[in-house]
């Protein structure tokens, strides 16, 4: 079977969740689906970094034109003129002219329920894109059982055509040495021991309340700074601001993009990891922390019970001294840390690319056949 797969999405230099989504699971499709062809379709330009996406005799890498208006005219051009026995988009967007046989992967849809963390621009464009794509293909596949009942309440895609596929968990994530932290502290002037957060910096992720709750840590906690990784998304002006209203410059450090080979180390330096998002559509940072050994603090919303299962500590979302609680308990509670990261890595062992890819695979063969 020739299986096409929009690999536009994974053939970039900075990438966040759903770009090392799609790096991951084609890997993965291709280490797991040797009896199938895969054609792999790319833009004209830039090429993805070196070693990035697999080669062999069994996958061929298709360029396709124009660069702008990709999706819905280049890629639905290269559909009717030469369709793949099934098409797999793994980051939202079907194209207008698609096979049949076509498979999507919906990460979440967040701005359904906080519009107000949204350009009005961004929130047309995902929902009429997420929406026509669920109708569109055959099969959808969702990142947890959150994600799969936001999908059927919102946009009522049947129940039978939604399969639930979580996400894996790099194997490059694993605890690092004290040299690597101690490097990586260096690097980016983590001088005093810190809570550490990973993810776009945008309104949903519920950053500036963490800030607050951060403020509001006691005395006797400890002399902790706050990290920030990530790269801006949009309507960030508020979490900027609310780190010089409450005076924390000097302790809050938003440290951008960083690459993929330094966040175990990072990730391994830190007190805590703290994830306190209103909504996520998994929530894979949380399984990254664990596999490095830091104990996890998060919200209880949307897919993140999904995501931490037992081996993280609470809070809601919308509660600041309830955040600020768990990150001074999880700060001083020796005893509650070393449960937590013990049942992290035994949580995390049950997230793996090559379960996730052979399940993806999975729906791919059943769409297909249907």
């Amino acid at each position: 079977m020739l299986i096409g797969i929009d690999a536009s999405r994974a053939a970039v230099d900075q990438r966040t969740g759903t770009e090392n989504y799609s790096v991951q699971v084609i890997r993965g499709l291709v280490q797991v689906g040797r009896d199938h062809r895969f054609r792999l379709y790319l833009r004209p330009w830039p090429s993805p970094p070196h070693g990035l996406l697999p080669e062999g005799p069994h996958v061929h890498w298709r360029r396709v034109g124009p660069h702008r208006l990709w999706t819905h005219v280049g890629l639905s051009r290269e559909m009717l003129r030469n369709p793949p026995d099934v098409l797999f988009v793994p980051a939202h967007v079907v194209p207008i002219y698609h096979p049949r046989a076509t498979v999507v992967t919906v990460h979440d849809i967040g701005y359904r329920y906080y519009p107000q963390h949204h350009t009005l621009l961004s929130r047309l464009y995902l929902d009429l894109s997420t929406r026509l794509s669920c109708r569109a293909a055959r099969r959808v596949i969702a990142d947890s059982q959150s994600t799969a009942r936001d999908l059927m309440h919102e946009y009522r895609v049947a129940p039978h055509k939604i399969t639930v596929v979580y996400p894996g968990v790099n194997p490059a994530m694993a605890r690092a040495d004290g040299m690597a932290q101690e490097v990586v502290r260096r690097r980016y002037g983590l001088a005093r021991p810190f809570l550490l957060y990973l993810g776009t910096i945008q309104p949903r992720k519920n950053l500036s309340r963490l800030i607050e709750a951060f403020a509001r840590l006691p005395r006797d906690v400890g002399n902790v700074d706050l990290a920030l990784v990530g790269g801006t998304g949009w309507l960030v002006g508020e979490v900027f601001r609310r780190v010089g209203e409450l005076g924390l410059e000097d302790r809050v450090h938003f440290l951008g993009y960083v690459p993929d080979g330094d966040l175990p180390a990072l990730l391994s330096a830190a007190e805590c990891f703290v994830m306190p998002s209103l909504y996520e559509g998994f929530g894979l940072p949380v399984l990254e922390a664990m596999a490095c050994g830091t104990p996890v603090v998060c919200s209880d919303a949307s897919s993140l019970p999904e995501a931490a299962g037992d081996a993280a500590l609470y809070f809601s979302p919308h509660d600041t001294d309830g955040m600020a609680e768990a990150m001074a308990r999880m700060l001083t509670d020796t005893g509650l840390r070393q449960t937590l990261v013990e049942r992290g890595y035994a949580h995390v062992r049950r997230f793996s690319w090559e379960r996730t890819s052979s399940q993806v695979l999975d729906v791919l063969v059943e769409a297909a056949r249907a």
